[in-house]
């Protein structure tokens, strides 16, 4: 058998009449640029996450960009303040702070979850820090309740990086509107995924909001007044479209990713491969990644491509490893960090999975 890591051609293909509908509606509209799809969709996703607003970027590196870029603008972040952010993130996270010409703080995460957790964070806390990025990796999570509180107290900026986590929750209150802002990746291979780049930022403050609508679109309010000096960060209508039809299934979607996710932490009995925690419960975390560790990965991943199955690394070089970073973060010594990202690996879970390729990749691992 063969169980491809992710099939986005049978992802898509679920909803191929509607998403070709969408495409022929906004052909037909005339109106390619920042038109009634994406109003469209910012309404629909914002009412969905939970939050008052919802602006639509080109990117998820775009919405994190702009959300600590209008926080500049709006008087609340200076260069040279510092960001604290997990260190085990993808290095997006880290580019939207250094973009901004802010300083990161890396915090080592929670070892059976991946994610920020607030002792070490609250340890990493010093004067010069005024924000901290919040990343939910894999699908679950940080601990919000008490990094929100944390924050709070500390009167600090509070952005989630949320491109790996739509739909998950604590308590009901959704990744996207636990923080002051948070930032969304549509990148295909997302649980919600659009047929190209998009994001979202969400935001609960209407001055924000605002903000970051100038700056995505060369900083302008209104057509040639333009407030700030800004990029072109906007999303496409065609893809606003696509991903309002995906939106209507991502909920069913992410029920499947559990569904996986429950069998692989109940019958995967091999000692050798250590699964990753739940924090709060199954059904708050939507599964972006099921990601392992296991000590010989090079090994572990050959095995189970001689038997049809495809894993992936997520990620294999550390931030304060690339050589993007090495004046920077180079000197950092990141112990907990520097295994994970040695040792980690993703399993095989999407929407489409059938079980019969579930029983199979249970059945190889045990049988390592």
């Amino acid at each position: 058998m063969n169980v491809p890591f992710l099939d986005l051609k049978a992802i898509n293909a679920r909803h191929a009449a509607e998403l070709k509908a969408a495409a022929v509606r906004v052909i037909d509209s005339g109106w390619y640029v920042l038109g009634e799809e994406v109003k469209a969709f910012e309404a629909e996703f914002a009412a969905w996450v939970g939050s008052p607003h919802c602006v639509g970027t080109s990117d998820g590196l775009s919405a994190l960009i702009l959300a600590l870029r209008g926080w500049k603008e709006l008087g609340l972040l200076k260069d040279g303040d510092a960001v604290a952010v997990p260190a085990n993130t993808y290095i997006a996270s880290i580019l939207a702070i250094t973009e901004n010409r802010l300083r990161p703080v890396l915090v080592e995460p929670d070892e059976d979850t991946f994610n920020l957790g607030v002792a070490k964070l609250a340890a990493a806390l010093t004067p010069d820090v005024k924000a901290v990025l919040a990343v939910h990796l894999y699908g679950q999570l940080a601990d919000m309740p008490a990094i929100a509180n944390l924050c709070r107290e500390r009167g600090l900026l509070l952005l989630e990086d949320a491109a790996q986590a739509h739909g998950a929750h604590i308590g009901g209150v959704k990744a996207g509107a636990w923080g002051d802002a948070a930032a969304f990746s549509f990148y295909p291979g997302k649980n919600l995924g659009a047929l190209g780049d998009a994001g979202a930022l969400t935001c609960k403050d209407a001055k924000l909001a605002e903000m970051v609508r100038a700056l995505r679109n060369y900083g302008s309010h209104e057509k040639y007044k333009n407030l700030v000096q800004g990029p072109n960060d906007r999303l496409d209508e065609i893809q606003a479209a696509f991903l309002r039809v995906k939106l209507k299934y991502i909920d069913d979607d992410n029920s499947r990713r559990r569904e996986i996710a429950r069998r692989y932490r109940q019958e995967i009995k091999n000692t050798a491969v250590k699964l990753p925690g739940v924090r709060a419960s199954e059904d708050s975390h939507v599964w972006h990644l099921f990601v392992v560790r296991v000590s010989n990965r090079d090994a572990f991943q050959k095995k189970l491509a001689e038997q049809g199955i495809q894993t992936a690394i997520h990620y294999p070089v550390a931030p304060h490893h690339q050589q993007a970073y090495a004046k920077e973060l180079g000197h950092l010594k990141l112990p907990l960090t520097e295994a994970l990202h040695r040792e980690v690996v993703s399993l095989p879970v999407s929407p489409v999975m059938t079980d019969a390729e579930v029983d199979y990749v249970v059945a190889q691992i045990n049988s390592r």
